[in-house]
């Protein structure tokens, strides 16, 4: 029944111009363009979700739609994509506003700190200013979500869930010691090989190897560009990678001080890029926080088979807390 439910569930893809950048958007639900609804159409909440590193939209379909569905149907939810990270198809539009802030460029925009300007120019642009919002970050997107409300704290943001936090001391991490090295070093290594095997590869080997990716994670091909096998996303990928290693590494306990009381922290009991111990030091300095563990050893990348339990976990803190939107 689940499953059916979850089919019937209506998912539109976009590509929209966001600092001067393509970006790839997926809506869960009926409200395509918030601007055009009339008042009494328009939900009283938008769901963002921002995506850890690669920032695909497609891995968290599952998570967006069950989310969708386990809180009536009455709220969208939308997954934006980080930029230089997915590339329109030759078929797509890119939809601009007419009047675009946003088109302005964005320096470093591929980098962390152009990713959360990439992120406040979407939410300021194609997001009307009244509409209340949910944030829910994922590994890199919680660091994202921190400096949205450090930098736009006027943005009217009713909640944010922080999943799998890393929000800090990210190269000191089990994980992090040795992605450190790869990442901001031995990549360059890789760029020359990795982009000759990649233009050169012919359509239908890359398309099997998506086939197989997929069938081995279970998941469905849906609004997964043809153009994901690209080496200038992986590039982009990387070079996000390198900068979380080098600069996430002090935690912000004045952005999380001043905005408590409408953050949830979720942390994992496996998860080797923010282990037990950084749950453990949070919660001891903000005991006051609603910051928890896992206690059903969900890894890191939950949304490889575990987006229906963390979508139960939103979704019954969100019926609990209504009232209040």
């Amino acid at each position: 029944m689940d499953s059916e439910a979850k089919e019937e569930v209506p998912l539109l893809e976009e590509f929209v111009l966001c600092g001067g950048i393509e970006t790839q958007v997926l809506k869960c639900g009926p409200w395509t363009d918030l601007f055009n609804e009339q008042c009494i159409n328009r939900p009283k909440l938008l769901i963002v979700i921002i995506p850890g590193n690669p920032g695909f939209p497609f891995f968290y379909i599952s998570f967006a739609k069950a989310l969708y569905s386990l809180t009536g149907r009455c709220f969208p939810v939308w997954i934006i994509s980080h930029a230089g990270h997915v590339l329109a198809p030759a078929n797509k539009t890119t939809r601009s506003p007419s009047e675009d802030p946003s088109a302005q460029e964005i320096k470093d925009v591929y980098g962390l700190n152009g990713q959360t300007e990439h992120k406040l120019a979407f939410l300021k642009t194609h997001v009307p200013k009244e509409m209340k919002l949910m944030l829910i970050g994922h590994s890199v997107g919680c660091y994202l979500a921190l400096q949205i409300l450090k930098q736009a704290p006027e943005l009217p943001v009713f909640h944010t869930f922080l999943l799998f936090p890393t929000i800090e001391r990210l190269s000191e991490s089990p994980n992090g010691r040795i992605a450190t090295p790869i990442l901001c070093w031995l990549r360059y290594v890789f760029y020359v090989p990795g982009y000759f095997v990649l233009k050169l590869c012919p359509e239908i080997i890359k398309s099997l190897v998506i086939k197989m990716s997929l069938h081995l994670m279970n998941m469905k091909r849906e609004c997964l560009p043809q153009e994901i096998l690209q080496p200038f996303c992986f590039a982009n990928a990387a070079y996000l990678g390198a900068q979380e290693m080098m600069q996430v590494v002090k935690r912000d306990d004045e952005t999380i001080k001043k905005n408590l009381s409408k953050l949830t922290f979720y942390y994992g009991t496996v998860d080797g890029w923010c282990p037990v111990k950084y749950y453990e030091d949070i919660k001891k300095d903000f005991p006051e926080g609603d910051i928890r563990l896992c206690e059903k050893n969900i890894p890191h990348a939950f949304i490889l088979g575990f987006s229906q339990e963390i979508a139960v976990i939103v979704a019954d803190w969100l019926k609990d807390n209504l009232s209040k939107i």
